[in-house]
Formats: C-alpha cells, structure tokens, sequence
C-alpha cells in the first residue's frame, strides 16, 4: 500500500541550507511512499530561493509532485484547526495549521 506525504516546509528549507538536494533525497526514500505538496508549501520554500537557478529545480521538481489543491472544505478544517488548538493554548503558526489541513484533506502522514 503507498502512504501518502505532505512533506513540510521545513524539511526542504533545513536541506537546502546544509547544502543538500531535498528532492535527491525524497528519489531515494521508500517507494511505497507518495510525496505531496501544496501551495503553501511552495510559497514558504520557494520565496526563500536565492539563486535563479535553484528556483528553476525546485519550482520544477514540485511542479511533478502531486499537488492538494485548495477548496473550501480545507480553509474550513483550518479555521476549525486554529479554533480548536487556540482554545487548548496551543497557538499554532497559521501556515502550519494551513499545512495541516491540507495533509488531512487526503489523509496524508
């Protein structure tokens, strides 16, 4: 059975910062895994991009993952998302909780 994976932002971000490939990295993992994205993903990782030519490997590398698209039924969960853990104490940066609810919306890890 292939699980599906929202990879956060953070995983690429610390990658790129040491020097490594995130998506070389992501070829070689187990292939009964299956990698998403969302737009707030590549938002948060590309606007930080320095070089143009890395911009283009990476904008083109998640251009081939599987995109979760934004609809109505994840900016709820979200809303219901921030409600909820803001209630609990738990307050949780907005992107997170929009990254959240994405990886929800198709039961991804």
């Amino acid at each position: 059975m292939i699980a599906s994976v929202l990879v956060d932002s953070n995983f690429y971000i610390d990658r790129a910062r040491q020097g490594v490939d995130p998506f070389v990295e992501l070829a070689a993992a187990d292939s009964d895994l299956e990698f998403s994205t969302c737009g707030m993903i590549m938002v948060e990782v590309l606007r930080g991009v320095k070089h143009p030519h890395a911009l283009k490997r990476f904008s083109s590398a998640f251009e081939v993952m599987i995109f979760i698209p934004s609809n109505n039924t994840v900016w709820h969960r979200a809303w219901r998302l921030a409600w909820e853990m803001d209630r609990r104490g738990l307050v949780i940066p907005v992107q997170d909780i929009i990254i959240a609810a994405h990886a929800l919306q198709v039961e991804a890890a």
